[in-house]
């Protein structure tokens, strides 16, 4: 599950044997089709909790979806951690308040599956692929977000937008969501739009191995 829908159209045409356009509402586009025989949809997010709880609450309760693994980009708080580098959320700090709808005022844990994570650090190892597991930093605000440092400081790797709220989402479900995100910028610069598109193919390749 990409942001982007055309990142979500990329991967379809590229790594999908006969995708079918099954979903093209709002222009959030969705695929189906075969990944080395396996049936795999890709469709797009959108930007944001808001819309990844709205997409994925649907998917998990009204189509039957058991996993869903969000992709995307995300800038590094580790220095450990360089530009291209492939980081996994086992948890996130979060400044949203979407957890508060279940009545614990933020304070729910957002956590990934377990199996969706364990099956991402063996497959990793395999493919040869190094993967960056930790805590992310899930927030509310693009630019200036002020909590950057305080979670970097309490050892959160990378920052994004949507993994708190997919999987709150996947724990209310009593289903499975897993985080992959590619550094895309840290403090000594940031990857053009044609280097990202590069960049993610290890990302790519592990979420549908993993699927």
């Amino acid at each position: 599950m990409p942001g982007d829908p055309l990142r979500a159209r990329h991967i379809a045409e590229t790594y999908l044997t006969d995708p079918v356009l099954v979903n093209n509402v709002r222009g959030v586009q969705g695929y189906t089709g075969l990944y080395q025989g396996k049936r795999v949809s890709v469709m797009a997010s959108g930007m944001g909790m808001p819309a990844i709880g709205i997409y994925s609450y649907e998917l998990f309760h009204f189509f039957g979806v058991e996993n869903i693994i969000r992709i995307g980009t995300a800038g590094s708080l580790s220095r450990e951690i360089g530009l291209r580098g492939l980081c996994a959320a086992m948890s996130c700090f979060t400044n949203s308040t979407f957890g508060d709808q279940y009545g614990f005022s933020g304070k729910i844990p957002p956590t990934a599956s377990y199996k969706l994570l364990r099956r991402a650090d063996e497959t990793a190892e395999k493919l040869g692929i190094p993967l960056h597991i930790g805590t992310f930093l899930s927030t509310d605000v693009f630019y200036e977000c002020p909590l950057g440092p305080e979670a970097a400081r309490l050892g959160a790797i990378a920052c994004e937008m949507e993994a708190a709220a997919l999987y709150v989402n996947a724990m209310q479900a009593g289903k499975h969501a897993l985080c992959l995100c590619t550094i895309s910028d840290n403090e000594n610069g940031e990857l053009t739009p044609g280097e990202r598109q590069k960049s993610l193919t290890d990302m790519f390749r592990l979420a549908l191995e993993i699927a």
